[in-house]
């Protein structure tokens, strides 16, 4: 389990080297690869590299259209008509209060693990001319918290979403789906 303070430091510092050439499909599964490259905490010159998959499932559109089975347990009397006017001025504003919901299926046991006896910059430097030469579209190369890289691989996913979300927006928009 990891401390708040030791998820904050994860997420400062992890940083994507190289995103896939493709974001999340709207009307499809995404399955993207990745490389992520970390110091070991507790060893000097080694670097742990990890190599695997996570699958993007296909967006789906979350529309909270009852609005009425919303129970506002707790609030004033008045908490009701004013929920109905915040609905009601959006609709009038012609915004739509659906949203997109992403999930990500990862699959730890097919995570490949090696150390490497260098320096970061060096294993940093022949990962990223690797990908250059291979050219796989699919691959990110993601540099981390050893200790934490879950964590790092949890903020490449919402990184990915936040890249997603428009273009997945306007193609459900354009299918006339929102």
């Amino acid at each position: 389990m990891h401390s708040p303070d030791n998820i904050q430091y994860a997420l400062e510092s992890t940083r994507v080297l190289r995103e896939p050439d493709r974001r999340i499909d709207t009307f499809g599964e995404t399955r993207f690869e990745f490389q992520l490259i970390s110091e070991l905490m507790d060893r000097t010159g080694e670097v742990r590299i990890r190599t695997g998959e996570i699958e993007a499932m296909r967006p789906r559109i979350f529309k909270p259209e009852p609005y009425r089975e919303i129970e506002l347990e707790g609030f004033d009397p008045s908490a009701r008509a004013r929920l109905d006017a915040l609905v009601e001025k959006f609709r009038s504003e012609g915004r739509d209060l659906a949203f997109l919901q992403y999930g990500f299926n990862f699959r730890r046991g097919q995570v490949q693990e090696e150390i490497i006896h260098d320096s970061m910059d060096a294993v940093r430097d022949r990962v990223m001319e690797d990908i250059r030469r291979t050219g796989n579209p699919a691959r990110a190369v993601i540099e981390g918290v050893d200790d934490a890289w879950e964590i790092s691989l949890i903020k490449f996913t919402f990184d990915m979403i936040m890249r997603s979300r428009e273009i997945n927006a306007f193609d459900f928009k354009r299918k006339g789906l929102l």
